[in-house]
């Protein structure tokens, strides 16, 4: 039984994600208000262990975390500098993805050193992994732009509140402190011009770094596109028809029954060929099988391993390089797709089109009606003039503003934007606001168990599948009572899935305890905003009740 109904809008970025500037005052990451805080207590090592901590700190640098372990485990061990030891160990254990432990060191670490910086700092790592971007904003500004660690956990918290200039401005100043931090300088070359990035890029990858083998391939990826379209010798997949505006048809996809319809199809040509592409939030680019890849002609630029929800492990792929895709009325020039080489586990469609590939313009897509409409987003005051394509990471201009509300737009929500994801602040019955992705490629909501188990009963249910491009789900659960708040609406629901999502979760860098997806999102036209991290959802309850 679901329940939907609009409520009091509230503002994302006041409870959600307040916050503060040094021990002057400057505004919060929404820009919204000015606040005061104190500068947290410089904190350095006795002398006896700085080479150790320096040690240990090389290790984490170049990737060698069981050294860095145990460097840090034996100052703990010697007692002096164990809240400092305690501090490093959060950063060690994020890294190798293990949460709990990162947790349980930063609560070590603030019960020994509290209010200084070291431990400030590695308190907000854990809170930004644990989705409190507000309370790490805090920690972070504490350091009173002091520490290369606190600029970069402020540039990732202005970057996913899309304030991009602020984003670029402190991770230039962080780079200044410690050019040789590699989450520093991974930060750093993001905010580059191409040039520059290229190059940035091809000497980082040339040596050890504290990556994973899944992010050193996306780099490595990265950088064998950026070498292609410097070889072609021209902008990647910029728009090459007249309009500026496009409205096309949705086509609703159906793969076990027809009056079963479970997303909405995009039609599309690439290389001239046709083909129809589940709209899908969740995803990022444009993802095609092989079979038409290669009826399409497309040209591999790289190797790719494909991840999504499933537990049959990443699909072997690569990207390819299209010489032209039409989308309705606009027709986009020298683009670059995945392909995967794994069969796509959903019938009657050719693939998936990530909707953060129109970030250019206002996407409007409009599920009751079936219709996807594109149009420009309203000029910022300080804009030049720009091109529009599909996203194709062009740093040139991505970090020369900030998030822009125009007049027509003040009532749009704001969301955390990470890469591809839109999430969105959810209140889960009366618990403190959780971070929830918007997925049109979901079935349908679901919950992890953790923040489904604060507020209501979940038991195990062998009746529900869940598949995804990495095959099925083993462990499934249903939520019982549940009401869902979010972007001025309200959901209740009495039977929601429930599944670990602690893979979306490693990948996003911050917790995603739910997501919103089709079952319900179907009911609402969704105006997008990629640009400025604006979305907005309105409900006819005529047409649905």
């Amino acid at each position: 039984m679901r329940g939907f109904r609009v409520t009091a809008r509230f503002f994302l970025l006041s409870a959600a994600c307040a916050g503060a500037v040094g021990a002057q005052q400057s505004s919060s990451s929404d820009g919204s208000k000015a606040v005061q805080i104190n500068c947290a207590t410089p904190l350095s090592p006795s002398p006896e262990n700085s080479e150790r901590f320096i040690e240990a700190r090389d290790a984490y640098r170049s990737g060698d975390f069981v050294k860095a372990v145990a460097l840090d485990k034996a100052i703990i061990a010697d007692k002096k500098d164990a809240a400092l030891a305690y501090a490093g160990l959060v950063s060690v254990y994020l890294a190798e993805r293990r949460t709990p432990d990162a947790y349980a060191a930063a609560d070590k670490a603030g019960a020994l050193a509290s209010g200084t910086v070291p431990v400030n700092v590695a308190v907000g790592e854990a809170y930004f992994r644990q989705g409190k971007l507000g309370e790490a904003e805090r920690s972070f500004l504490s350091a009173c732009r002091a520490s290369a660690r606190a600029l970069l956990g402020l540039s990732n918290i202005y970057r996913a509140t899309s304030n991009y200039l602020r984003s670029r401005e402190a991770i230039e100043s962080a780079y200044a402190i410690d050019s040789e931090d590699t989450d520093v300088r991974r930060a750093w070359m993001l905010t580059r011009a191409r040039d520059v990035r290229l190059k940035s890029l091809k000497e980082y990858l040339s040596r050890a770094t504290d990556d994973d083998a899944e992010t050193r391939s996306s780099l490595q990826n990265e950088l064998a596109m950026m070498e292609d379209v410097a070889r072609r010798g021209r902008p990647a997949c910029r728009l090459a028809s007249r309009d500026s505006s496009a409205q096309t048809k949705l086509e609703p996809i159906a793969p076990d029954d027809p009056r079963l319809v479970t997303g909405y199809g995009l039609p599309i040509t690439l290389n001239g060929a046709k083909a129809r592409l589940l709209l899908d939030t969740g995803a990022s680019g444009i993802l095609i099988d092989k079979r038409f890849a290669d009826k399409a002609g497309i040209q591999p630029v790289a190797s790719d391993q494909i991840k999504g929800i499933g537990d049959r492990g990443p699909a072997g792929g690569y990207f390819g390089y299209v010489d032209a895709i039409k989308i309705g009325d606009l027709e986009f020039k020298s683009c670059y797709v995945e392909v995967q080489a794994r069969d796509y586990p959903r019938m009657g469609d050719e693939g998936l089109i990530g909707a953060d590939v129109f970030e250019d313009f206002l996407v409007d897509v409009n599920m009751p009606d079936a219709k996807l409409k594109l149009t420009p987003l309203p000029a910022r005051p300080d804009q030049k003039s720009a091109e529009q394509g599909l996203e194709a990471g062009d740093t040139d201009s991505t970090f020369d503003h900030n998030r822009y509300i125009a007049p027509e737009m003040a009532k749009y929500s704001q969301f955390f934007r990470f890469g591809h994801q839109i999430l969105l602040p959810t209140q889960v019955n009366t618990l403190p606001y959780k971070l929830f992705l918007v997925d049109t490629g979901a079935f349908d909501d679901t919950i992890s168990p953790e923040a489904a188990r604060e507020v209501t009963k979940v038991s195990g249910d062998d009746s529900i599948r869940v598949k995804g491009l990495n095959g099925e789900v083993k462990k499934v659960y249903s939520a019982n009572e549940l009401t869902l708040t979010f972007a001025g609406m309200r959901q209740q629901r009495n039977d929601t899935v429930t599944f670990d999502l602690t893979g979306i979760s490693d990948a996003t860098s911050s917790e995603v305890s739910g997501i919103l997806g089709f079952g319900m999102l179907r009911m609402l036209d969704m105006k997008i905003d990629y640009r400025d991290g604006l979305i907005q959802f309105q409900y006819d309850a005529n047409r649905y009740h």
